[in-house]
């Protein structure tokens, strides 16, 4: 992440979750619980009250009370005291014909889940009270783009409102980066939790793929059911389907892995390249319009029950059709801001040129440059804006190869031109 752009973060405000005091005040039925407690104990054949509370995430005393419930119920045996509280527990047969059960219908061992009920409460608040995001903080994201005041505007507004955007224009210009930059503008954290709990079935939220754990400042007697992250920048492109969108239960997994909008919450969420998914752009509009227009999306569970759960994310829709390929007016109805991003012009191209030179501590002669514009416009090539950094990228790749100083010569340019474009034949 950009150093000055985290340097503006602001915290939320809010507290982290609070432990509770006793197992009786959980979100969560004690006796799912000890169902899990039990699936954990049987994964290890020295297990501990420690060990067991490490891997549900809850206080040691907690734990120990889950513990003593299986022992009651003759599933495990204590074989020892170790501490205060913490004692050595083994598997007996009727626990281990109990855990074979109990995974038969959900094969989900780690922390324990909160309550949709908590989740829900939790997430609203922290989006809707946090603070706004500052323009500072946006044009430090942006430090690395050179983009017009209106784009910059425009995209203050769609970080402020949490509105989703259409973005849309050719591949090439910055369209990822802008939401990158919108992820990292955001202030403060996220507490998100490990697992849902929703009527004995668990929804796995936490990834360590998308969601950046970050310290909790000494906050010692939070729910460590609870991880706090960086508000998420989730992208995702062609390869996604309408099925990426909904609860799936595997018969391998036997849990659910929540979708990516649910993933997403608090943060970013990306379609790239919207038109190449494997499903339809319709089906695929049609999808987000209740989402869109009310903050709440709707998931059914393999028991066929549906499940309403917050939308809050901001949802940047990228890709090279126009409005009018779409022809989807309900959709375009809902969707917050719109931006059309478009090639550079020579000035802008200039700029992005000799921003990226610096930054690679070299200089770009005017003369460098005006023979890179030459050649666009020689073989009728549309700029792009990722293509000054790329050139310049394979420049120093060939003094790399040459064993010489790096350097922005024309000599160069010219060298790297047809591999990197290919021959007018070629387009």
């Amino acid at each position: 992440m950009n150093s000055t752009a985290e340097n503006t973060r602001r915290g939320t405000g809010l507290p982290p979750p609070t432990r509770p005091p006793s197992i009786d005040e959980l979100d969560v039925n004690v006796g799912f619980l000890s169902e899990l407690a039990l699936k954990i104990v049987s994964l290890s054949a020295e297990c501990t009250t420690a060990s067991v509370s490490s891997r549900l995430k809850l206080g040691i005393i907690e734990t120990e009370a889950l513990l003593q419930r299986l022992v009651d119920q003759r599933l495990i045996e204590v074989k020892g005291l170790i501490g205060l509280s913490n004692h050595r527990y083994t598997m007996l047969e009727r626990g281990w014909q109990k855990v074979d059960r109990l995974t038969r219908l959900s094969n989900y061992v780690g922390p324990a889940p909160v309550s949709l009920e908590a989740y829900a409460e939790r997430i609203v608040e922290q989006v809707r009270t946090r603070p706004r995001v500052r323009r500072a903080a946006l044009d430090a994201a942006l430090s690395g783009l050179v983009l017009s005041e209106t784009t910059r505007e425009t995209l203050l507004l769609v970080a402020s409102s949490g509105r989703s955007l259409f973005l849309s224009g050719p591949p090439g210009n910055g369209k990822t980066a802008m939401a990158r930059a919108l992820a990292d503008a955001i202030p403060g954290h996220v507490w998100i939790p490990y697992a849902i709990e929703v009527d004995g079935q668990v929804l796995r939220v936490f990834d360590k793929h998308w969601h950046q754990p970050v310290d909790d400042n000494g906050a010692h007697e939070f729910d460590e059911r609870w991880v706090k992250i960086r508000p998420p920048l989730i992208v995702v492109g062609g390869d996604l389907t309408l099925e990426n969108l909904e609860l799936v239960n595997s018969d391998a997994q036997r849990f659910y892995e929540a979708p990516f909008q649910v993933k997403a919450n608090g943060g970013v969420l990306v379609i790239d390249d919207l038109g190449r998914q494997r499903c339809s752009a319709r089906e695929l509009l049609n999808r987000w319009i209740v989402p869109l227009e009310y903050r709440v999306d709707y998931l059914t569970l393999g028991t066929g029950k549906k499940i309403q759960i917050p939308f809050e994310t901001i949802v940047i829709f990228a890709t090279n059709l126009t409005d009018s390929d779409l022809v989807d007016e309900a959709f375009m109805r809902r969707m917050g801001y719109r931006l059309s991003v478009k090639p550079p012009s020579e000035e802008i191209y200039r700029q992005i040129f000799n921003n990226y030179a610096q930054a690679r501590h070299l200089s770009a002669s005017p003369e460098l440059v005006g023979r890179a514009l030459q050649r666009y416009r020689d073989e009728q090539r549309i700029p792009k804006c990722c293509e000054p950094r790329d050139l310049i990228e394979r420049m120093l790749d060939r003094c790399k190869a040459r064993k010489k100083q790096p350097s922005l010569t024309e000599r160069g340019l010219d060298a790297v031109w047809t591999s990197y474009f290919g021959t007018n034949g070629d387009l």
